[in-house]
């Protein structure tokens, strides 16, 4: 089964064409240039877009606008080519990519994206839970990388590959596909646009 895998939830972009356990080509960019990418891996592969047989796209939590782009660009890709589709945690893609460590995704407003109990929550970086030696991974930990280790965490540099949710692993945890147009963007708090309403 050929899957078509990405995640624009976070400042980095990534992509993957996988063939059950075989991936064929990643790649990593923004949010911008996801339809490029989807073209390059798919040249790159030998392989034309009708031989896509699903996608799975990351549903956040991650930037607003990022998760967006990427449900859109799901939407677009299910309706054209009519094949099915599975959202995956971007916090889940990071966890699967690090085994036993905990994925920190940057919030902004001083806040991080994290699973707390394996369920996902938004906290300020003080409020992590925290032991002697946790490994953290994600944007959110380069940033509070400071804060982190003081309190104990590990953070691998900041150009270690597991900061990334890697779409590979997307295509691993995807769930039995159904329509796209089902997928909710996972989202932790209301949008600024709505806050500021009223």
């Amino acid at each position: 089964m050929l899957t078509l895998a990405f995640d624009t939830a976070t400042a980095v972009a990534t992509s993957a064409l996988v063939d059950g356990e075989e991936v064929l080509g990643e790649r990593v960019s923004r949010a911008q240039t996801l339809l490029e990418d989807v073209d390059a891996l798919l040249r790159q592969a030998g392989a034309h877009p009708t031989d896509v047989d699903r996608l799975a796209v990351g549903l956040g939590p991650g930037s607003f606008t990022g998760v967006r782009i990427g449900l859109a660009v799901a939407r677009g890709l299910a309706l054209s080519l009519g094949v099915p589709g599975s959202g995956v945690s971007t916090l889940a893609a990071l966890a699967a990519g690090a085994p036993d460590a905990l994925p920190v995704v940057d919030a902004k407003r001083r806040e991080v994206f994290t699973l707390l109990r394996g369920e996902p929550r938004v906290l300020t970086p003080q409020e992590l839970a925290l032991t002697e030696g946790t490994l953290c991974v994600g944007d959110g930990a380069r940033r509070y990388r400071t804060q982190l280790e003081e309190r104990g965490a590990v953070v691998p540099p900041d150009d270690d590959e597991r900061h990334l949710p890697r779409a590979r692993f997307h295509a691993q945890l995807a769930g039995e596909p159904g329509s796209v147009d089902e997928l909710e963007p996972l989202y932790l708090r209301v949008p600024d646009a709505d806050r500021n309403v009223g």
